[in-house]
């Protein structure tokens, strides 16, 4: 088949050329269709058998096509940015048989491309910064705009870039859309202005006359570089500060501006000169930016009541580029000193003083000085704050603040006392200063060295001579500078045939020995060993500590098996004045039971009132213990001894017999009878009527002089237990034979 294709400003042309291409203007914008082209088939004779029928992208709808002769046609306008180009397929059949005469061909409508679209930006609103004082031609932002028109045919999408507004600051590449600068450093400065719009224009057909233009907005910002050094508002500042400011108060601020933003504007403040730099500090304060002013050492009006300082000013961050000997600034800083009213001030912050612990009452100690620092000198008094010295130990005269005692000290109470004294202005006593003082007690050696501890001291009984049975040591409360020095031995009161002795090992301690082979608990269970301790200091002063040694019965290894139950308490032994004192508590229980019996027989006797009527319980109780027959003050014997005598007082005592006689009777050395004495008296008071009523008990009673033990009275025993014999206690009787047995031994035997 040959088919011929005729399109617009197409010609026939050969079966091998391109002729299945035809070509449609978009954008047609006439009432009829557009023609498109013509197709044609050899099987057609031009009878009017032949039907052309079109098929693909839009046929029937966009595309149509005679049937009889074969025109194409587009039905309406058609836009090459939506859709650029359509496939479509012909055949021809026969009209009467419907068979197909030819194979079903494709061909291509393509829309040419018409200059019916302005060019776009991507952004409706660019943003874009540079440094101030930057040099020409520095890029600052690019610009991108785009064409739907086809780029491939004409210059319908060829886009020139140019500024419309921004001149002359800045510039644009006409191809790239890149925006630059167009001034020099000192043209482009933050400080004047900072910020720029510029606006950029997108102009297709190469920029020629008839091309459609797209526009954009480009806001551009100088940012800023640290070209401006900071600089003082004053030249002179002046301020005034009370001379009590502590360390740190503020003095004053000092303003410095920049016209810099950001970090380019932080600045710090130096002092660099001036008769104040020691008595002043200044820093920034970082919100602000001011430089602030502080005491950084006490002040005194009286001592110079005045300061000048120089300070600089610089940015904390300088650009090399723009430094320069004006990069700094220097103003003058003047500061007054007031005067206010200040509190006396101590010559020392606090004060050391030392006594010997033996000081007399009133002597001083020490002193402290105190003195009123203003211009007026007012003048000063001393005080013990009494919270720090609540016992009153120490006093301070008020006048010249000579500290003295007031009681007499302690060292081993206490080493040191802390108080505070108190200074305050006679004129104004609101105005007041504290002071610490701290007194040390030197040690005198006045305390006597003891034993360390309590010792627990066995021997055995069978022992060797020169055997160590303790080693003792000492403690001393007072602490000598050259340390402890103590001296043990054996007290001299000791007989010389002592049982053990004492060593002194050289080192502060002492070993106690034994003197014999062997002791005998039976014969004596404790022994006490007394030892003399002094120390080495002066005066010197010693002590006699008595170590208590137990008699035991030991295995071959020296170990304790068993030990008298009197050795084994904690007490060192019965003495003999426990002894004697046990043996009259005896004597007493002995004499209750014999009154008791002497009441039996007494109420054997008839009452003194029958009548059941006359019931009267008074009873008359004498309880006098007395101290004994030689103890004459509770009761006297006189009375017994001379029966003549006492009976001149016989008559007065006859009224009321329950009253002692007040007169002292005079005893005669002769003894009379006493025994018929105490029976005539005993008669007289049966049948005297005026006697005592009802249940009183008048009691006399005489031992005689034909005891065997004699008197058990500790009134007449010798003061000395060293002269005392004890081998009477034999002849009294088994009872006694115990006590024989325990102080009937040697006397050497109890050292």
């Amino acid at each position: 088949m040959r088919t011929i294709l005729v399109g617009k400003l197409l010609k026939r042309v050969r079966r091998g050329w391109m002729w299945n291409q035809f070509f449609l203007q978009e954008e047609y914008t006439g009432s009829d269709y557009q023609y498109i082209g013509k197709l044609q088939s050899d099987q057609d004779h031009g009878n009017g058998l032949v039907k052309y029928v079109l098929s693909g992208e839009g046929a029937g709808t966009i595309f149509v096509i005679d049937e009889n002769n074969g025109d194409l046609h587009a039905t309406r306008r058609l836009d090459r940015e939506e859709k650029s180009f359509y496939i479509l397929r012909a055949t021809v059949v026969n009209k009467r048989t419907g068979q197909k005469l030819e194979p079903e061909t494709e061909f291509t409508v393509k829309l040419h491309d018409i200059n019916d679209n302005e060019p776009h930006f991507s952004k409706e609103v660019y943003t874009g910064s540079v440094p101030e004082r930057s040099d020409i031609g520095t890029s600052v932002i690019q610009v991108t705009a785009t064409d739907a028109d086809d780029s491939m045919y004409g210059n319908s999408a060829k886009l020139v870039y140019s500024i419309s507004q921004g001149h002359p600051y800045f510039s644009v590449d006409p191809n790239t859309g890149v925006i630059r600068t167009a001034l020099g450093p000192g043209d482009m400065d933050r400080e004047q202005r900072e910020h720029y719009q510029v606006v950029i224009e997108a102009k297709d057909m190469a920029g020629q006359r008839g091309g459609l233009t797209g526009t954009t907005v480009v806001n551009i910002t100088l940012t800023d570089v640290n070209d401006n050094p900071p600089r003082f508002t004053q030249s002179i500042y002046q301020f005034r500060v009370p001379e009590s400011s502590k360390s740190g108060s503020p003095v004053g601020r000092i303003q410095a501006t920049d016209r810099d933003i950001g970090r380019n504007a932080e600045m710090y403040f130096t002092i660099v000169s001036g008769d104040g730099m020691d008595m002043f500090d200044i820093s920034a304060d970082k919100d602000t930016q001011e430089g602030v002013i502080t005491v950084s050492k006490p002040l005194d009006f009286e001592k110079k009541p005045s300061y000048t300082v120089e300070i600089q000013v610089q940015n904390t961050q300088v650009d090399p580029r723009f430094m320069s000997s004006g990069s700094k600034d220097m103003a003058t800083v003047r500061i007054a000193v007031e005067d206010v009213d200040e509190p006396p001030l101590f010559d020392k912050a606090s004060y050391l003083m030392e006594v010997k612990e033996d000081a007399a009452v009133g002597v001083a100690v020490g002193s402290v000085s105190a003195m009123d620092p203003d211009g007026a000198r007012s003048m000063v008094k001393y005080s013990i704050d009494r919270r720090t010295d609540m016992d009153r130990v120490f006093n301070v005269h008020p006048g010249n603040g000579s500290v003295f005692l007031l009681r007499s000290l302690d060292r081993e109470e206490a080493a040191w006392h802390n108080i505070t004294v108190t200074a305050t202005e006679y004129n104004n006593p609101r105005q007041s200063s504290h002071v610490p003082v701290y007194i040390r007690l030197l040690d005198i050696n006045d305390n006597a060295p003891t034993f360390a501890t309590t010792y627990e001291t066995f021997v055995c009984e069978k022992t060797k001579a020169g055997q160590r049975i303790q080693t003792v040591s000492a403690i001393d409360a007072d602490e000598p500078s050259t340390g402890h020095k103590f001296f043990f031995s054996l007290a001299p009161e000791v007989p010389h045939r002592s049982n053990f002795t004492v060593r002194d090992n050289g080192d502060n301690t002492a070993g106690i020995l034994t003197r014999r082979a062997s002791y005998s608990r039976l014969h004596q269970s404790v022994y006490l060993v007394p030892v003399v301790i002094t120390d080495g200091d002066y005066p010197m002063q010693s002590t006699t500590g008595t170590l208590t040694v137990r008699v035991c019965t030991c295995d071959r290894e020296g170990n304790m098996e068993l030990c008298n139950a009197e050795a084994l308490s904690s007490s060192p032994g019965l003495s003999t004045g426990a002894l004697i004192a046990i043996l009259l508590c005896a004597i007493i229980l002995l004499m209750i039971v014999v009154l008791f019996t002497a009441l039996k027989r007494q109420r054997k006797q008839e009452p003194l009132i029958i009548s059941k009527e006359d019931v009267r319980d008074n009873v008359v109780s004498y309880n006098d213990e007395g101290g004994g027959e030689e103890d004459t003050q509770a009761f006297d014997i006189g009375a017994l001894r001379h029966p003549d005598a006492a009976a001149a007082l016989e008559e007065s005592a006859k009224q009321r017999r329950d009253i002692i006689p007040t007169d002292t009777l005079v005893a005669s050395r002769d003894n009379g009878d006493v025994r018929e004495f105490i029976n005539q008296r005993v008669l007289e008071n049966d049948c005297n009527p005026t006697a005592p009523p009802y249940d009183s008990l008048a009691t006399y009673a005489y031992e005689g002089a034909g005891s065997v033990a004699e008197s058990l009275s500790s009134l007449g025993s010798a003061s000395s237990e060293a002269e005392q014999d004890y081998h009477y206690l034999s002849d009294w009787g088994p009872r006694f034979r115990k006590l024989a047995d325990l102080y009937g031994a040697e006397d050497s035997d109890f050292s």
